[in-house]
C-alpha cells in the first residue's frame, strides 16, 4: 500500500508563503502588462494641450511596451492638474499600471509656495518628457517694433493676461523685474483667444506663449516680430538669431532665479509613475517611451498635430528635477514674488 504524505494546514501556508517570492521573480515584466491596461493620467479636462500629447502618446506606446499592454488616457482635471499628482502618489497603483502627465509648473511652486503645493517631485518615478515648452515673446507687427533693444527702449509695452501665475504673466514679469522691458500686463482676459483678439485690434501691442501655439498665419504671413525666446533650445523653424534671455544674464542668484522660473517649460510634457514601482517595470516603461519617441509613426503623427518632439530621458529628466531642487533659498524667494505668488 501507499502510503499518502500529508501535511497540516499551517504547513500548506508556509509552503505558499515561501513559493510566492519564486513566482513573482519567475513573472517576466511581458507576463505582467500581457493583457493589462495602463492608463495615462491627464491632470486636465479634454482636448488641450496636455490631453493632445497624450491621445499621441498612447497610440503607439502599446506596441513598444512588453506585453503589448492596452494604453488609455484617463482624464483627471483638478487645482492646475495637481488633483493628478496627488493621486498618483496617494491612490493610483504603484504597479505599473498608472502614469502621469501634469504642469510641470507645479515642480517650482512645490518651491515657491510649499504650503499649496506640498509635493516632493523627486520622489516619483520619471518615465520621460516628450518635449520641452518653446516660449518666445513677440510684438504685432503693425506696431512696427522689431528686436529685443527696441522694445526695451519703448515708453511702455502692453500685453494682457488671463490671470497671475500663468507662464505668460511670469514671463512678462521677468521682462520687467529681470530685464528692462517698461511693462504693462491688463488682466481680466478670459483665455488666450481673447488676447488673440485683443492684439489683432491693436488693444495689446504683443505677448509670450508657446511657439507651437502661435496661429500658422501670423507665422507664415511674417504678422508678428519674435523678439526673444525663454527658451534655451530652438527649434528647427524657429529664427536662429532670436535672442535668448538667459545668456543676458550675468548675476548668478538672478540666473538661479530664472532658471527656477522656466523649469516648467523646460520640462514640458512629462510623464510620472509612483514610487516603489518594481525596477524592471520601470525600466520597461522608460525603455517603451524612447522608443516610442523615435518611432517614425509617431514622429509623422506628432507633425501632422504640429506637436513638437524633443524628448528626454527619464534618467536626464530625474537629474534635472534633482537640480531644481537645490536652488538657493534668495532665488526662491524672488521667483515666488516674480510670480505673483
Amino acid at each position: 500500500m501507499k502510503r499518502m504524505l500529508t501535511l497540516a494546514p499551517g504547513a500548506f501556508a508556509a509552503a505558499a508563503l515561501l513559493m510566492s517570492p519564486l513566482a513573482a521573480a519567475a513573472q517576466t515584466v511581458a507576463d505582467f502588462y500581457r493583457g493589462k491596461t495602463i492608463r495615462v493620467i491627464v491632470g486636465f479636462s479634454g482636448g488641450g494641450g496636455y490631453d493632445q500629447y497624450a491621445r499621441l502618446y498612447v497610440r503607439h506606446a502599446g506596441q513598444r511596451t512588453p506585453g503589448a499592454p492596452t494604453y488609455v488616457v484617463q482624464n483627471m482635471p483638478g487645482a492646475a492638474s495637481l488633483k493628478s499628482v496627488v493621486y498618483l502618489e496617494q491612490g493610483a497603483p504603484a504597479d505599473g499600471t498608472a502614469i502621469a502627465t501634469f504642469n510641470p509648473g507645479l515642480i517650482s511652486q512645490s518651491l515657491t509656495i510649499p504650503e499649496k503645493v506640498n509635493i516632493d517631485f523627486r520622489r516619483f518615478a520619471w518615465i520621460g518628457n516628450v518635449s520641452e515648452d518653446f516660449r518666445v515673446c513677440f510684438m504685432w507687427g503693425a506696431k512696427n517694433i522689431r528686436t529685443f533693444d527696441q522694445v526695451k527702449a519703448t515708453q511702455e509695452i502692453v500685453f494682457g493676461t488671463t490671470g497671475v501665475g500663468t507662464s505668460a504673466y511670469i514671463e512678462g514679469r521677468m521682462l520687467d523685474e529681470i530685464f528692462g522691458v517698461k511693462l504693462r500686463q491688463v488682466q481680466g482676459y478670459p483665455g488666450s483667444a481673447d488676447k488673440r483678439i485683443a492684439i489683432e485690434r491693436g488693444e495689446l501691442d504683443g505677448d509670450c506663449g508657446s511657439w507651437t501655439s502661435l496661429p500658422d498665419d501670423w507665422v507664415r504671413d511674417r504678422k508678428i516680430n519674435l523678439f526673444i525666446r525663454f527658451s534655451r533650445n530652438l527649434t528647427p523653424d524657429m529664427p536662429k538669431d532670436l535672442v535668448y534671455a538667459g545668456s543676458l544674464i550675468s548675476d548668478p542668484e538672478t540666473k538661479a532665479t530664472y532658471d527656477l522660473l522656466m523649469s516648467g517649460a523646460e520640462i514640458g510634457r512629462p510623464y510620472i509613475a509612483p514610487a516603489g514601482m518594481q525596477s524592471d517595470r520601470l525600466e520597461a516603461l522608460r525603455a517603451a517611451f524612447n522608443a516610442t519617441m523615435k518611432d517614425p509613426e509617431f514622429r509623422a503623427d506628432a507633425e501632422k498635430q504640429r506637436l513638437e518632439v524633443n524628448p528626454q530621458t527619464g534618467e536626464e529628466v530625474a537629474a534635472q528635477i534633482a537640480q531644481i531642487y537645490k536652488t538657493p533659498p534668495a532665488a526662491i524667494k524672488r521667483a515666488r514674488a516674480i510670480s505673483g505668488e
